[in-house]
């Protein structure tokens, strides 16, 4: 039998057509399979997801509006909503965020960099292990909040504290996820490539780097969780300018109302970072189908 021969009779269509190639009859035969994820019906995810914020803030207004919950506790979303337009028409709250999300990225870029680092270094190194991964285990048990004092002292009260208190603040998860990324690499995609003769460079590039990303991008969601914390509390270091100062403003006034306002810029603010590292994860992890609920 020829390889021709091999070919058409492995072929289905000459299999259902009998050997008359591809007939109407075998294609109508043929039937599109669909997962099971697919063929179900009901309402679209970003709705799902959405009803529980929306039935949160109906009831929210249900309780301000009845007087359960006093506007002197806590504005109403009515409130709120024209605080938020008088802030952005004149233009504080969009001059707040912009100097927020300045320091908020300044520190990850800082921190992150720094934690990245030394987590290759002591994820590919046994020396580097021994070197750095003792003293950032001990490290990181230390609270940030309480090294205020000394960020103040080291570097005065300008925004030099508040950055490095975020750089502190998002090395350690980093640090952490990238490390233990690099080390459960599986050993046989090592030895494969060693047998394939790649060099150690080649080999990290190639395979254990790519190998530790999926614990790399959430060691980047948790960072970007911790650098929101930890703006909050650095916009409190004698701050002239952000979120923060529109906060502690609005505490010595006692309007409630533009606290929840700061509150809602910074939970967005949070919530688009992460669509941000969402969007990344499904980009560079798509070589990696993984599951995805049921």
């Amino acid at each position: 039998m020829t390889s021709l021969d091999t070919t058409v009779a492995l072929s289905p269509a000459y299999a259902l057509g009998k050997g008359r190639g591809p007939t109407k009859r075998a294609a109508a035969g043929l039937q599109r399979i669909e997962p099971v994820s697919a063929a179900r019906r009901g309402p679209p995810r970003w709705l799902r997801r959405m009803s529980g914020p929306i039935l949160l803030v109906l009831a929210w207004h249900l309780a301000s509006v009845t007087g359960v919950l006093p506007s002197e506790v806590l504005a109403g979303p009515s409130t709120v909503i024209g605080s938020a337009a008088k802030l952005i028409a004149t233009g504080e709250l969009q001059d707040a965020m912009l100097i927020s999300l300045g320091r908020a990225m300044a520190g990850l870029a800082i921190g992150g960099s720094i934690g990245v680092a030394l987590a290759v270094v002591s994820g590919l190194f046994r020396v580097g292990e021994d070197m750095v991964d003792a003293s950032m285990q001990m490290l990181r048990t230390v609270p940030n909040v309480a090294l205020i004092p000394l960020l103040i002292i080291w570097f005065g009260i300008g925004e030099a504290p508040k950055v490095a208190l975020i750089s502190l603040g998002t090395a350690f998860p980093l640090y952490l996820n990238v490390y233990a990324g690099i080390r459960n690499v599986d050993s046989t995609q090592i030895e494969a490539g060693r047998t394939l003769g790649l060099s150690r460079a080649a080999l990290i590039r190639h395979v254990i780097l790519p190998g530790a990303l999926p614990n790399a991008l959430v060691g980047l969601r948790y960072s970007l969780g911790l650098a929101w914390l930890a703006l909050v509390f650095g916009e409190q270091i004698n701050a002239t300018a952000g979120i923060g100062y529109l906060m502690s403003t609005a505490r010595e006034f006692f309007q409630t109302d533009v606290i929840v306002v700061c509150l809602v810029v910074y939970a967005l603010l949070g919530l688009a970072v992460d669509f941000i590292v969402r969007t990344l994860e499904r980009v560079l992890l798509s070589w990696r189908p993984a599951f995805s609920g049921t």
